[in-house]
């Protein structure tokens, strides 16, 4: 990437980074490097460096950049924001996502924002060891987005079996965020009677009606508790039943749960199908937390450069219905073949920042 893109990204992310002018420069090179070569392994990033440098020098400075740079939590995510445009309120979607990294487990819980067009994630976190996360981590990195966004900017949460919780969703309900989670049909609700079956006996007892009202959890847990009352929503599949929990209308949590698909998508792009980033050799916690920063704004980059080029048009769709590209693919190949032609065409995207901080600002 020449030198001349380079320094127009350290200009337009000069004003929103809190870095030294060599160590935003490092930055302004990862992020294009690993889009180039479609990996986050610092080694091949290196390879992607024009000029007479020796690949060691700069492997060795990116290590650096990783050993010494702190950054505030969250720092990306207004420039996330930004890129791709959005304003209102949209979709979250909440999962996990791990890998090893030899005996260490890397566990990231990410909040991903969800459209038509774009799947990126706005806030994670990692959490140590395997398994689940807890309903303190949970509230924590939900609490997270609200000291920046308000709760109105979310249309709905959608999250899978592994997110329930009586604790965790009656913070929703106390912050007025809209959700829809699954849940497992060996969960013990207790209904508006005073009942506290399983979820698949008081199915088999619904027959026509899959949709009613109860709390999470036994008598003795809601009695000592303020669960609150939730609608309690099923459908049948087609080796099993979908059953949502949910604070808004059944139907049209229903309707939107399959959408949550789209961070199952979103791991992909960011792992194998895209950036790859399980090649990474990063084990302190604080350095994965940061590469996922640089992953999330790769991942924008990609979804806005695949809007801005195919517009009010779509891909077309296959025979089974979904797109035959995604946006992510569609942009990550725009932009690596600009990145060899045109740089400056490239990082035209990046120039939304500057737009949207003037908008912000009042300037003309």
């Amino acid at each position: 990437m020449p030198n001349r893109a380079i320094t127009a990204l350290t200009g337009i992310l000069r004003p929103e980074i809190d870095l030294s002018k060599s160590r935003l420069e490092t930055l302004c090179r990862m992020v294009p490097g690993m889009v180039s070569a479609r990996s986050v392994n610092l080694s091949h990033i290196a390879c992607e460096r024009p000029g007479t440098v020796q690949t060691a020098s700069t492997c060795r400075r990116l290590q650096r950049f990783f050993q010494h740079v702190r950054l505030d939590e969250g720092w990306a995510l207004p420039l996330l924001v930004r890129l791709l445009g959005q304003h209102g309120s949209w979709l979250l979607a909440l999962d996990r996502t791990n890998w090893q990294i030899g005996k260490t487990e890397v566990n990231f819980p990410v909040l991903a924002l969800v459209t038509r067009r774009f799947r990126v994630p706005l806030i994670w976190t990692v959490i140590k060891g395997r398994g689940c996360s807890d309903t303190g981590q949970r509230i924590a990195l939900m609490k997270r987005y609200l000291a920046h966004f308000p709760a109105k900017t979310i249309r709905l949460l959608l999250a899978d079996r592994e997110f329930a919780g009586a604790g965790w969703m009656e913070f929703l309900c106390e912050n007025n965020i809209p959700f829809a989670i699954r849940i497992r049909d060996n969960l013990r609700i207790t209904t508006e009677e005073g009942h506290d079956p399983t979820l698949r006996v008081r199915l088999r007892q619904a027959r026509r009606s899959r949709v009613f009202r109860a709390r999470l959890g036994s008598r003795e847990d809601t009695a000592s508790g303020n669960a609150p009352l939730l609608t309690i929503a099923a459908k049948p599949l087609r080796d099993e039943r979908l059953i949502v929990v949910t604070n808004v209308e059944a139907q049209t949590a229903l309707r939107t749960y399959r959408k949550r698909w789209a961070i199952e998508c979103l791991f992909g792009d960011a792992k194998t199908r895209g950036l790859n980033i399980e090649d990474t050799r990063l084990t302190d916690p604080r350095k994965p937390d940061l590469l996922m920063s640089l992953t999330a704004l790769a991942i924008a980059w990609a979804g806005r450069s695949a809007a801005d080029k195919l517009g009010k048009h779509t891909t077309p769709r296959k025979s089974h219905g979904h797109y035959s590209k995604s946006y992510f693919r569609i942009g990550l190949a725009q932009i690596r073949n600009r990145l060899r032609t045109d740089p400056l065409d490239a990082i035209r995207p990046w120039r939304r920042i500057t737009q949207e901080r003037q908008e912000v600002t009042g300037v003309v």
